[in-house]
């Protein structure tokens, strides 16, 4: 049995979603979204390492899955966004846990089957695969299409094929 938690990192919102696998069986553990509250840049950073610390100690996933930084055309955005992510993954390196990054078109395209799907097919996809009844809220969907996405890029890599 292995918990794999999913960060999709943001400076304002932060998603979380918590899967566990048994064997070939996925199940859904935990979802939401870190919300930070401060006006302070500096200040939502320690919301944000403080909300995955307890999220890492309350849950103990063995491994993390995050989403990679990209750039369209504001770079002060991804340099935030970049922050927000250090923050996230401190609490995780400091457990000791093996993390794994990926793309946004990379998670879109192993969950959904297309790189530049919309938010509402990444929370669809979310929803039929681990059979839950609600849509969870944007940000804690693209959380668990990120370990979802982790689950898959293991099973490719343990039979040996190119993602």
């Amino acid at each position: 049995m292995t918990h794999i938690l999913g960060i999709d990192p943001g400076s304002r919102v932060t998603g979380f979603g918590i899967i566990r696998q048994e064997g070939q069986q996925l199940y859904y553990v935990n979802s939401g979204c870190i919300r930070t509250q401060n006006d302070n840049f500096i200040a939502r950073l320690g919301e944000i390492y403080e909300g995955v610390q307890h999220i890492v100690k309350t849950y103990k996933p063995q491994t993390v899955a995050i989403e990679k930084v990209f750039v369209k055309k504001n770079v002060e955005s991804a340099l935030k966004l970049g922050q927000a992510r250090g923050a996230a993954l401190c609490p995780c390196v400091l457990e000791g846990l093996e993390v794994s990054e990926y793309s946004p078109t990379q998670i879109k395209r192993t969950v959904v089957g297309v790189g530049r799907a919309s938010k509402e097919q990444v929370q669809h996809m979310v929803m039929r695969l681990l059979r839950l009844s609600e849509t969870p809220p944007s940000d804690a969907a693209d959380a668990l299409a990120i370990a979802l996405c982790h689950v898959q890029q293991m099973s490719i890599r343990r039979l040996g094929l190119s993602a």
